[in-house]
């Protein structure tokens, strides 16, 4: 990544034209080529920016000074400097990409971990229990020795009440397992999932993650 702090002005020629006036700012050219010009009261949106996949040149004899970034389109982003105050490059290398604390995963291991939350003398069978159309998160055992799928999110929403109909149809073809009921389990349930997953005979429950990993009460809510 190039970092160049300057004093300049921008033009933008292209599907409308747009101009900066003089200004120290910063421009970022990464390495995907994308180049784009930030002010500093902004957070992370550019000024004005030019995706990839593009090229830049930078101008010589009477047009140093002058960068000229073009993208496949044909369109241009002309930024004219005036003073150069900072201009550094940096290797970043391969970045690893976001982890989330409390991903779904994260949330079956601690749930699975501690099964009885769901309530007393519940017991797992497994976790990733697999069927023809994927695995459901955890399949347990209630009190009364019936079968229970659980399905996971972080965010509960519709889809994820379809996708546990369609683990409950499933199960419930296999002699084995059935009678099975199901509990869909999120940080967060939308009140339209929540209807349906009434309506479909699913429990909702509400995950603490503080709570699932100890730092809180350990009492899940049951709605």
């Amino acid at each position: 990544m190039r970092l160049v702090i300057a004093r300049c002005s921008v033009d933008y020629a292209g599907r409308l034209t747009a101009h900066l006036p003089s200004a120290p700012r910063l421009i970022l050219v990464k390495a995907d080529g994308s180049v784009s010009i930030h002010a500093d009261d902004r957070a992370y949106k550019p000024l004005n920016w030019m995706s990839p996949p593009c090229t830049l040149k930078e101008g010589t004899g009477e047009d140093e000074g002058v960068w000229t970034v073009v993208n496949k389109a044909g369109e241009k982003l002309i930024i004219t400097m005036e003073e150069i105050l900072h201009d550094s490059s940096h290797e970043l290398g391969v970045d690893p990409g976001l982890i989330k604390d409390g991903v779904e995963a994260h949330l079956q291991e601690l749930l699975a971990d501690r099964i009885e939350t769901l309530g007393e003398g519940y017991t797992l069978i497994r976790r990733e229990y697999m069927t023809a159309i994927g695995p459901v998160d955890i399949l347990c055992r209630d009190a009364e020795g019936q079968t229970v799928a659980v399905e996971i999110k972080r965010r509960g929403e519709i889809d994820g009440v379809e996708q546990l109909t369609r683990y409950l149809d499933l199960l419930n073809r296999d002699p084995h397992l059935a009678p099975v009921r199901g509990i869909f389990a999120a940080q967060e349930i939308k009140p339209q999932a929540r209807v349906l997953a009434t309506d479909r005979g699913i429990n909702c429950q509400i995950l603490d993650y503080d709570a699932l990993r100890g730092i809180e009460d350990d009492k899940l809510r049951l709605f």
